[in-house]
């Protein structure tokens, strides 16, 4: 008797935002889903793990084919603690997001999202994360819907090699197609806003913005997503460089 696939989803925009309450729908028909995610928002978490602080979580929902936890924890607590005191089997894959806004470019290292997927993808486990251009409370999703369908029931049928994830994000509205990209080289500048407080003191907010590099390439995600594409970027956990190894070698060390 063959049994449906497990589908483990998180995010890290918390249990109750619309980007996963979207993507669970999606997921239903595909398989049993389990929904392991924050009791809120997470941004910007990357990979970070919760070690000064207890990590609680509540079984919120349970019916036929869904089970939802909440987390006090980060998303990459959410999948270490799905995997070790949740689930009974691996899952078939992992799926992050809906993000709201996207994790294109250098992005990918901040996201806590990705971060997610990065987890997955270490304990050999399917994993891709969706994104989409809209950091509004309620995105509208239906034009990315069958995009994220599609990608996941592909990814399922034709699987990925260890070490190697997808990061998916897509433009606000409708969308032209799908391109296979690779990471938008650039940076974040002018990341911080001085602000002054009501006592005379001063403190800083986060703003920032994004500096591409490359504006004029054609194969890149970011040029994709301004295209109106949806950006698909194969994604490596293993950050070794190994074009450099032989030059760093013959460094006097």
């Amino acid at each position: 008797m063959n049994m449906r696939p497990l589908i483990l989803l998180t995010n890290d925009d918390g249990i109750d935002s619309d980007g996963i309450l979207a993507l669970t729908r999606m997921m239903m028909p595909l398989g049993d889903v389990v929904v392991f995610a924050p009791d809120g928002p997470r941004s910007g978490q990357s990979n970070a793990i919760t070690v000064t602080q207890p990590i609680r979580f509540n079984k919120i929902q349970e019916r036929e084919g869904l089970v939802r936890y909440s987390c006090n924890g980060t998303p990459t607590d959410c999948v270490k603690l799905a995997l070790n005191e949740v689930l009974d089997r691996k899952p078939d894959v992992l799926v992050s997001g809906i993000n709201h806004g996207l994790n294109s470019a250098i992005n990918v290292i901040y996201s806590g999202t990705m971060g997610a997927v990065f987890e997955g993808c270490e304990n050999d486990i399917l994993a891709l994360g969706f994104s989409i251009d809209d950091h509004s409370q309620h995105p509208n999703f239906s034009y990315f819907e069958p995009f994220v369908t599609r990608i996941v029931r592909e990814a399922l049928d034709r699987k990925l090699p260890y070490g190697v994830c997808l990061n998916v994000n897509a433009p606000r509205g409708e969308i032209k197609g799908v391109k296979v990209a690779r990471q938008t080289r650039g940076y974040w500048t002018k990341e911080f806003e001085r602000r002054s407080d009501p006592r005379g003191g001063f403190y800083f907010w986060m703003t920032g913005f994004f500096h591409n590099e490359e504006p004029e390439a054609s194969d890149s995600d970011e040029w994709a997503l301004r295209e109106g594409y949806v950006s698909v970027v194969p994604t490596r956990i293993d950050m070794t460089a190994y074009d450099q190894m032989e030059n760093i070698r013959s460094w006097k060390l």
